[in-house]
């Protein structure tokens, strides 16, 4: 779990968080499919030409699609992968699996957190339910343990899943470096007790004042977070609720398959002289 980041200025732009990840490294990315994923950061991981990263997510979309097109990745751990209703799989992803591009390890989103809550609380495998009748324990080798305490049962256990980061799309952050988002957090906060550091994009920056008035609402403590950037539109395509929705048009334009990656980075906030932080 992370914990001791306790430097003063812990503000950076988002090319210089992105340049915390070296090559090789795994990464848990906050958010579901397009809501709330920090695809600013994503997009500078491209920049930056980052090779062989893992990505870690219950439910990625965009981020993982985008990834894969690029040539950043070379696994994936994931639950459901998709655009969404909308506009259905996301293809540079399958194609780069089908292709053996990218090694799949497939979950289910609760073996995925199980494998995190593992992690996060320290020990090395975790219980799922809803397995028996699934072929994912075969296909990842997952053991089946009796009931130590006599009932019979037999219970599936994933092993912990340790994120060298996790990096999450923030509503707000203080100066010290405390999180909070507004609406559903998905699966960030299981992300980030599991990860051994946390990366934070944030869409503003508030007092403190605001966090001590309401400390049940810190998603993140200061103390697990290295660093973090500000950088307001930074979720685009996808939407960060209640500041803006999903941008559909962008998204379709991005799905064409005979668009260029290089206008679509080029079309971002981030290139346009949007807040790098």
């Amino acid at each position: 779990m992370a914990s001791g980041f306790n430097q003063k200025n812990k503000q950076c732009s988002v090319a210089e968080l992105a340049a915390l990840v070296p090559d090789g490294a795994s990464i848990a990315l906050g958010g579901s499919f397009l809501h709330r994923g920090p695809f600013a950061f994503v997009r500078e991981l491209i920049r930056q030409g980052k090779r062989d990263l893992e990505l870690i997510k219950q439910s990625p979309g965009y981020d993982v699609d985008i990834l894969c097109r690029a040539g950043v990745l070379r696994r994936v751990r994931a639950g459901i992968v998709a655009m969404e209703g909308n506009f259905g799989l996301a293809p540079w992803y399958r194609r780069a699996v089908e292709r053996r591009e990218v090694e799949l390890e497939e979950h289910a989103c609760a073996s995925l957190t199980a494998g995190l809550r593992a992690a996060a609380f320290g020990v090395p495998f975790q219980p799922c339910g809803g397995l028996h009748g699934s072929g994912l324990p075969a296909l990842n080798g997952w053991a089946c343990l009796d009931d130590p305490y006599g009932s019979g049962e037999k219970t599936y256990v994933v092993p912990a899943i340790r994120p060298d980061f996790a990096v999450i799309q923030a509503s707000e952050v203080d100066a010290l470096g405390n999180v909070r988002v507004h609406g559903t957090a998905h699966w960030d906060r299981i992300m980030s007790r599991a990860a051994g550091s946390v990366l934070v994009v944030a869409e503003k920056v508030v007092d403190s004042a605001v966090f001590e008035a309401q400390p049940e609402s810190t998603l993140v403590p200061y103390f697990m977070v290295q660093a973090y950037a500000v950088a307001p539109g930074s979720a685009w395509p996808g939407s960060c609720w209640p500041d803006y929705a999903i941008d559909y048009p962008a998204v379709e334009a991005y799905m064409d398959k005979n668009s260029d990656l290089q206008a679509h980075l080029a079309a971002a906030p981030e290139a346009q002289g949007g807040n790098h932080g």
